[in-house]
């Protein structure tokens, strides 16, 4: 009776322990040398961390539920590994916190999670959304804290014949209006061979408790990527408007303008872009037009080239330059993966490690 008491005891650990999550760990490690310089107040140079990529932990972990279903999340904390301190804020897990379900219908996640807008910018982006040639330098990213959305439920499609779709809500939890904070977007795709295509569209509700009837913020880009073979061709053409649409990345007038600049609330911007992989290296080159459309007229343009070579799959060395032509008062700044910069132009030497 024992050895069968037993037997089921350690059966029935043994199909627990199958069941239970697998989680896996990862990380980067990104340290620069950055070089900032055309600020009111003078060039600086700085060792930073998240150059190329916001240097982050994570955990992430699936339990198969059986007939083609799993349980899926992901904890991803940003941090800056220059002083040890925490990103996004102080936020524990500020990159990315979510839960879902994942099924041959597609996959739902509930928590704070990347807008559609944001991922179809940042897939084109010949610099990876980071470096001095970042397009979020120029180009609009609107959720909560830019890329993020809190408080979302996001629906993503499976991939059928190269085609598949997103579709998020973020709710603004304001009592008494549910209208004000809330944000919804999505976006549709296609990739075949050599070809990706994507629209997609984000909509912010600027509402709160205290302040109504703002004009929402509304984004849409159309992307695309066509490799070539010895080069990869990057396209995004956006508008943006009302108000917060085309937020700065500064906005403390940086550059000592008699009057601030004026973010704009009716822009469309211009990607064109061009990767060139030669063995361990590859070469970037990107230009981007902000051509604002209200009174102000205040333009920007930006060029930017890059260098990075990989000394092995999960380390590399890079390097990047990048320029910011402003126009009529335009306060536009060059950053990188996760600062605004402070100045018109930079450059960058750095060193980055994926775990």
């Amino acid at each position: 009776m024992k050895k069968t008491m037993l037997a089921l005891a350690l059966g029935a650990s043994a199909g627990m322990a199958a069941a239970q999550s697998a989680v896996t760990v990862y990380g980067i490690v990104d340290m620069g040398l950055v070089r900032e310089s055309g600020a009111a107040a003078g060039a600086s140079t700085k060792l930073t961390s998240g150059v190329a990529s916001g240097s982050r932990l994570g955990f992430k972990g699936s339990e198969d539920l059986g007939d083609g279903m799993a349980a899926i999340f992901l904890l991803e904390n940003g941090f800056q590994s220059d002083t040890g301190a925490m990103g996004q804020g102080g936020l524990l897990f500020g990159r990315q916190a979510y839960v879902g379900l994942q099924s041959r219908a597609g996959t739902v996640t509930l928590g704070r999670q990347y807008t559609p807008q944001y991922l179809a910018v940042a897939a084109v982006d010949p610099f990876g959304s980071g470096l001095a040639g970042d397009t979020k330098n120029l180009m609009a990213a609107t959720g909560n804290s830019a890329s993020r959305m809190d408080n979302a439920i996001k629906y993503a499609t499976p991939v059928l014949h190269g085609v598949s779709a997103e579709l998020v809500y973020g709710a603004g939890e304001v009592a008494g209006d549910n209208a004000a904070g809330r944000q919804f977007g999505g976006a549709l795709g296609y990739a075949a061979g050599p070809l990706a295509v994507k629209l997609a569209y984000h909509n912010r509700n600027n509402d709160t408790a205290a302040v109504k009837n703002t004009s929402s913020a509304r984004n849409t880009v159309l992307t695309a990527t066509y490799d070539f073979g010895p080069a990869k061709a990057h396209f995004a053409y956006g508008t943006d408007k009302g108000t917060n649409s085309a937020p700065l990345r500064n906005a403390t007038n940086p550059f000592g303008y008699a009057v601030a600049p004026t973010p704009s609330t009716d822009s469309a911007d211009l990607l064109l872009g061009v990767t060139v992989p030669v063995g361990v290296q590859t070469w970037m080159a990107s230009y981007i037009r902000k051509n604002d459309k209200t009174a102000f007229n205040q333009d920007a343009e930006q060029f930017a080239l890059g260098y990075r070579y990989y000394l092995s799959k999960r380390t590399d060395v890079y390097t990047a330059y990048a320029r910011i032509r402003n126009k009529n008062g335009a306060g536009y700044t060059v950053g990188s993966a996760i600062e605004g910069g402070t100045g018109d132009r930079a450059v960058n030497l750095g060193l980055r490690h994926v775990f």
